[in-house]
This record gives C-alpha cells, sequence and structure tokens, in this order.
C-alpha cells in the first residue's frame, strides 16, 4: 500500500511579498531554506503539509496547461485546527489582512469551519471537527 509522508500544494501567486506579508500575519512562517525570488515555502505542519506559493512565471514552467488566473474555482483548501475557537480567530486575521470571506460560516455540530480566499484567489477552509459528536 502506498503512503504518503508529506503533501506539497503548488499554488500561483501575483505577489510574493504580499504573499507572504498575508500568511506571517495569520501566524504561519515560511521554510526559508525553500524560499527564493521565485517562490515561498509555507510551513502548514512541519513536516507534513506545505504550500508552495511560487510566482506565476514560474508556476507556469510546470504545466504545459493556462494557470488559473484567480477568477475561477479550480480547488477548494481545507485544513483542521485543534480548537473552534481558532477557526474563528484564523478567519478574522485573513480578513484584517486583505482575505476575502466567500461563503459564510457552517455549524454542524460535531464540525464547523468558515472560509477565505486569500489575496490571490485561493479558497481556504478552516474547520474544527470532533468526530464522537457526530450522530
Amino acid at each position: 500500500m502506498a503512503k504518503a509522508t508529506a503533501i506539497y500544494i503548488n499554488l500561483p501567486v501575483k505577489d510574493l511579498d504580499r504573499s507572504r506579508r498575508f500568511w506571517e500575519a495569520l501566524g504561519f512562517h515560511f521554510n526559508e531554506e525553500m524560499s527564493d525570488d521565485r517562490a515561498l515555502q509555507l510551513v502548514l505542519e512541519e513536516g507534513k503539509i506545505y504550500a508552495m506559493l511560487l510566482s506565476r512565471a514560474f508556476f507556469q514552467t510546470f504545466t504545459d496547461r493556462p494557470v488559473a488566473n484567480g477568477n475561477t474555482t479550480q480547488v477548494l483548501l481545507a485544513f483542521d485546527v485543534a480548537l473552534r475557537h481558532e477557526v474563528d480567530e484564523l478567519i478574522s486575521r485573513a480578513l484584517a489582512n486583505g482575505g476575502r470571506r466567500y461563503t459564510d460560516p457552517k455549524d454542524h455540530g460535531w464540525m464547523y469551519y468558515d472560509s477565505f480566499a486569500d489575496p490571490d484567489g485561493h479558497q481556504w477552509e478552516v474547520m474544527h471537527a470532533d468526530p464522537s459528536k457526530r450522530k
């Protein structure tokens, strides 16, 4: 059976400096050893989950298809946080730092999530789930 040991999400961005400021304002950091003037390695969970924020020109070198321009939805990105209030805290920071809400929060009792679009239009969902409360 195959097993992934880490995941790397590659996303095109228009302005690396703006992306850095946005994600740092949310409390995340970057692996500087894997970052340069073409790419930033955003650490979502050390050793497990990373987002490679690539300049649009650099991103294009990895594909022969057109790169989405931020006006369409190609993927929804979601991550889980340990506590419910962390969902609201992250969303508040995202909105205060150039993010945009694209749907209302959802509360299913056992799972709560809210969402934001980052400055490049990538859509992120932040969730907290407690499967023991699922009916």
